[in-house]
């Protein structure tokens, strides 16, 4: 009697209707949006541990985390600006310019104090240009599926 109701349940496990959400048209898919958080995440901490276990002046420390806290402002900001125009939301030529002007500034900051950092070997200088390299990629793509989840979701 026993086995009857255990084939039973068993029976009704297999016919269950999976509930399956749909992701909008557009919408990025959950796997996509999770691979560009844990990018963004793993690019900032390894970055920041490196740099908090780096035997470096404070103020040398201080240097290398604002250029990439401004890194990372200045590509969302040019993701954003880009995005704005390529929709046909009104973004000033100057805005625009200084989007780009700030990406460009924060990545010839982090090569030249790399290149002139005689503190660290060439293995971290490679470490800190690479983690910086993915944060920034990170962020843009992160800043990306937000507004393209945002947007699918308005069409409804």
């Amino acid at each position: 009697m026993s086995n009857d109701v255990e084939d039973v349940f068993d029976r009704d496990k297999r016919n269950e209707v999976k509930i399956k959400v749909e992701r909008k048209d557009g919408e990025p898919t959950a796997a996509f949006k999770g691979a560009t958080w844990a990018a963004l995440l793993i690019g900032t901490s390894a970055y920041l541990i490196g740099l908090f276990n780096a035997a470096m002046a404070l103020n040398e420390k201080g240097y290398y985390f604002a250029v990439l806290i401004f890194g990372l402002y200045s590509s969302v900001s040019l993701q954003k600006a880009v995005r704005d125009r390529d929709e046909g939301i009104p973004v000033t030529n100057i805005y625009y310019g200084i989007s780009w002007l700030a990406l460009l500034i924060s990545i010839s900051l982090m090569a030249i104090g790399l290149y002139n950092a005689g503190s660290i070997t060439l293995s971290e200088k490679g470490f800190y240009g690479m983690a910086f390299v993915l944060s920034i990629f990170a962020a843009i793509t992160v800043q990306k599926n937000i507004r393209d989840t945002q947007k699918a979701r308005e069409m409804e």
